[in-house]
């Protein structure tokens, strides 16, 4: 594997978003609540966060990819209003980097977890999807 500076225990990166339609439970089909800031919307926003804090630290070629997520919903948050999410680097090797994941709105925490990304080859991992691929054109569904 390549050489790369190891991630900094603590490093943080924030990122904030405006609840819109789009992000509501009625648009992922998860329920009938067109006005309520869906999970699936969270969770996005929360690994989009530790992507933008991890990837920029890699050398040419490498990515990071989810592993594990876990997230608590804890609270409810409308149309308009601003979710912001913090990450933290808990632990990190050359191969995994965890995360702590905070998110908030005007009035108070909504959602937290933790999430592992893994570091790896991006065209590895393509290469893999690839095969995986070809297996199937020879399979009868």
């Amino acid at each position: 594997m390549a050489e790369f500076k190891k991630f900094t225990i603590g490093a943080t990166k924030t990122i904030q978003k405006v609840v819109k339609e789009s992000d509501t439970a009625l648009s992922y089909g998860s329920g009938k609540l067109e006005k309520l800031f869906a999970t699936p919307s969270l969770v996005a926003l929360m690994l989009e966060a530790c992507y933008e804090l991890a990837d920029p630290e890699l050398p040419e070629g490498f990515i990071t990819v989810s592993k594990s997520a876990k997230v608590d919903h804890i609270a409810p948050t409308t149309l308009g209003e601003t979710v912001t999410v913090k990450v933290t680097v808990i632990d990190a090797s050359k191969v995994f980097i965890k995360f702590k994941m905070e998110a908030f709105d005007e009035v108070g925490l909504i959602g937290y977890g933790e999430h592992v990304r893994a570091v790896v080859q991006k065209d590895g991992l393509l290469e893999r999807a690839s095969q995986r691929e070809r297996s199937l054109e020879s399979k009868n569904y």
